[in-house]
């Protein structure tokens, strides 16, 4: 199964958020909307997006004051869609954290390769694996797709979670604590159990011997590795 990358898109016109919407959905995206800053924010938190779709003039509060506050409590990439083309306006987006700008009117072809190339560099970043093999196992980390023998795999989002930090650097180990701050990142007490538990689960869904795993492995009282070939 594929789990989509979630895009959040944040603009008060409705015929805007649909088009934007229509055109995602058919590259195989997970949407959401919102009108106005304080919605922006409240979907935020709920969907967790990978990448954001901010319009300045909104409603409630400029979009500018809502980049800063985008960029602290989320890790989503930001791209400006703006019908302000001043340069202006598009230097302070920057300066203030946005990863990119978009000036309306806009292709949705060059929206989507905006999208493509703001996923290729959240995925590179760090210097992570864009694709894992391990086993007859195969990641696809921009995809968000795993296959097992040839088949898709189905996973649940939390389970996917703790399978690509795992495999966005393979072979080293990634504490409990990393794991569980990505997979629960809103809760203050984790319970490494909890973790425990869907890393039996995947263990079942991907290893030939889930009681002597040789893909996801055990490194005692630090974390798990993921072993790739």
């Amino acid at each position: 199964m594929t789990t989509r990358h979630h895009v959040l898109i944040v603009d008060d016109e409705p015929h805007i958020r649909k088009l934007m919407t229509t055109a995602l959905a058919r590259a195989g995206y997970a949407t959401s909307e919102a009108a106005s800053g304080r919605e922006a924010m409240s979907r935020l938190r709920a969907d967790r997006p990978d990448i954001v779709l901010l319009d300045l003039g909104l409603p409630d509060r400029d979009g500018l004051e809502l980049v800063p506050l985008i960029k602290t409590q989320s890790d989503a990439t930001l791209i400006i869609v703006s019908a302000r083309d001043a340069t202006d306006e598009k230097v302070a987006s920057l300066d203030l954290g946005a990863d990119d700008y978009l000036t309306k009117p806009f292709d949705t072809e060059e929206l989507l390769a905006r999208v493509r190339v703001a996923l290729r560099n959240r995925m590179t970043r760090d210097g992570g694996a864009l694709a894992v093999k391990a086993g007859d196992v195969e990641i696809d980390l921009m995809r968000r797709q795993v296959l097992r023998a040839g088949a898709e795999v189905h996973l649940t989002p939390k389970e996917y979670a703790v399978l690509e930090q795992l495999a966005r650097f393979p072979g080293r180990v990634i504490t409990h604590s990393q794991i569980m701050n990505h997979v629960w990142p809103r809760e203050v007490d984790h319970h490494v159990e909890y973790l425990r538990v869907l890393v039996k689960t995947l263990r079942q869904k991907l290893e030939a011997d889930p009681q002597r795993p040789q893909i996801i492995v055990n490194e005692l009282g630090i974390g798990y590795r993921l072993k790739a070939e």
